[in-house]
């Protein structure tokens, strides 16, 4: 199996690749960021003689990414593709700028599709995909202070269902993976953002945000990293278009 996974420099993303490479996928790493890259390379599991690589680009612009969608869809080989790329700021939504709307519109469904429509040949011939998108649990109940990102995390699940039912004949699945609060820089900076607005510490606002998970903790980008490798083998064969929460229990919905 091949996996491309986007967004893995770092956080949830780098967590996906190494646990991906230790489930025997050869894994192709997308991100901006080349130097953490290449770090990440020297640390994925070769056990199974796997062969690495990695593909420097910027989400933020559909327009930049059109090389890597070409040298993708020239290799034909991946299997299995995560899309994940960091959230829109935090922000109240009555604030936002139709800038910001676009730039959030363009970061996560447009780039997702250029990349689902790179990789679908591939799937196609072998008869096998797996296209798994990090997203939100938002798409089940918006989060406070974040308008930008609840908007699109539900067009990205809207996508992400249509197209389970377009490419299943296909023996491709689409599935979703709801990160709850798991300790990366987007919380660290979402921490900060709390502390600045209600002049509390550090201490204080992660204790706030913990009171609200029944496991009263933080999750682990390994976490997330474990639902997706199971979504992406074949023991999920049947599992088809659902968004899975892995918060804690956060969520207050079903």
């Amino acid at each position: 199996m091949h996996a491309l996974v986007c967004g893995s420099s770092k956080g949830i993303g780098k967590a996906i690749a190494i646990v991906l490479a230790e489930s025997g996928a050869s894994v192709t790493m997308l991100a901006r960021n080349e130097e953490l890259l290449l770090n990440n390379l020297k640390i994925l599991s070769k056990n199974n003689s796997q062969n690495h690589a990695i593909l420097v680009a910027d989400m933020s612009n559909p327009i930049l990414l059109d090389p890597v969608i070409q040298k993708i869809s020239a290799a034909n080989k991946v299997n299995i593709l995560v899309n994940n790329t960091g959230g829109p700021p935090a922000g109240k939504l009555y604030n936002a700028t139709l800038s910001e709307l676009e730039a959030a519109f363009h970061q996560h469904l447009s780039c997702n599709h250029l990349l689902m429509q790179a990789v679908l040949p591939s799937m196609k011939d072998n008869h096998y995909g797996r296209i798994i998108n990090i997203i939100s649990t938002s798409v089940k109940q918006p989060l406070d202070n974040l308008g930008v990102s609840n908007s699109i995390r539900a067009a990205v699940a809207s996508w992400s269902k249509t197209l389970a039912n377009e490419l299943a004949e296909w023996n491709i699945t689409v599935n979703n993976v709801l990160p709850g609060a798991t300790e990366t820089e987007r919380l660290s900076t979402i921490v900060q953002k709390e502390m600045q607005l209600h002049s509390k510490t550090e201490e204080e606002v992660k204790k706030s945000m913990m009171s609200q998970i029944p496991l009263k903790r933080f999750g682990k980008p390994e976490e997330l990293a474990y639902a997706v490798a199971f979504l992406a083998s074949p023991l999920a064969s049947y599992i088809n278009g659902i968004n899975l929460p892995v918060d804690g229990g956060r969520t207050k919905s079903l």
